[in-house]
């Protein structure tokens, strides 16, 4: 069992990513070339700007480790029968569209239905829920007791073809659009396309140490935003769902290094990221055990079809932020 870090902040970088096309992978895995179907492979740096901001902020260092905090003892409360109070908590989404082309102003349907796809994925009633293999079915999510409703949608349009993971996409002041009241809304910002460093990058978040920053919020590329439209293998909508996961204080599940840790007790333990289509079982080997990954999880880097579920371990750590007492707790007031 993992066991929860809190204190100092271990600050680093994203271990390298191996392919998941192996059937076994050991602590020490080869450097191999990772072919994932489609245009890119996953691409996701909320991490990596977390540990920047982290490592230049004292205060948002102290509101980490208070996170974290809070996050250990709702999960001991919730061992004891203590539950949310008001059951689920319906979170209110802005979403910021910033285009160039016509295709980058994605439609007010296929918005519509990325808010579907959040509220299945964050419900468990997503369709392809009945691919959880028995192993992993015991520790399954299901209702995460939060749901999502679009309030409002705000567009303009830009000159610029390609953003950073600097946040420009977030001031009007670089173009962008201001975050609408971050204590209280969900900002989704839907660009052309990201890159950091060289790399395509589908989508980013603020942790929840962010919580009502200017800056709060998630932003994701228009070809990995809804599924209309958008490009394979990442058109199921996912992209948002693992997002938003980071938004609700939920890590990579490889915990961003080999055989990291993710915080949730009840995901496995494993070497690296995996990507594309993996077949179940993929074994690793971390601390001499071996045992299937969780590779299906939202968390992970695998393609969109091949992500279909959440844990009961990180159904806790949504679930703490958004209480009363938590960090999101302004998403209540709307």
């Amino acid at each position: 069992m993992k066991k929860l870090l809190l204190g100092a902040v271990v600050l680093g970088f994203m271990s390298a990513c191996n392919s998941d096309n192996m059937s076994n992978q050991n602590e020490n895995p080869a450097n191999e070339d990772i072919a994932s179907a489609g245009l890119t492979q996953r691409g996701c740096a909320s991490e990596e700007v977390r540990q920047e901001a982290l490592k230049n902020n004292a205060e948002l260092r102290q509101k980490f480790n208070a996170l974290e905090a809070n996050t250990e003892k709702f999960a001991a409360d919730l061992k004891m029968g203590k539950v949310l109070a008001d059951g689920t908590v319906e979170i209110p989404v802005v979403v910021n569209v910033l285009y160039k082309t016509a295709a980058e102003n994605v439609s007010d349907a296929r918005i519509a239905e990325q808010i579907d796809v959040l509220n299945a994925d964050y419900s468990g009633t997503n369709t392809d829920a009945n691919k959880i293999p028995g192993e992993f079915q015991t520790v399954s999510a299901g209702d995460t007791k939060v749901k999502f409703r679009l309030v409002n949608t705000i567009r303009k349009a830009t000159t610029k073809t390609s953003w950073a993971t600097n946040d420009d996409m977030k001031k009007a002041s670089k173009g962008g659009i201001d975050a609408t009241s971050p204590a209280n809304y969900l900002n989704i910002w839907v660009v052309s396309k990201m890159t950091s460093q060289g790399r395509t990058i589908l989508g980013y978040a603020t942790f929840p140490e962010s919580a009502g920053l200017w800056n709060d919020g998630v932003a994701i590329a228009a070809p990995y935003f809804g599924k209309t439209g958008a490009a394979s293998p990442y058109n199921l909508g996912r992209t948002a769902t693992h997002e938003v996961g980071h938004y609700l204080n939920l890590r990579h599940i490889w915990g961003d290094a080999n055989c990291g840790n993710d915080q949730v007790a009840d995901t496995p333990t494993q070497t690296t990221a995996n990507y594309g289509k993996p077949t179940y079982p993929l074994y690793n080997t971390c601390t001499g055990v071996q045992r299937s990954v969780m590779f299906m999880n939202y968390m992970d880097y695998v393609d969109d079809a091949a992500m279909f579920m959440f844990s009961a371990g990180q159904k806790s750590r949504v679930q703490s932020v958004v209480a009363s007492t938590g960090a999101r707790a302004g998403l209540r007031v709307y």
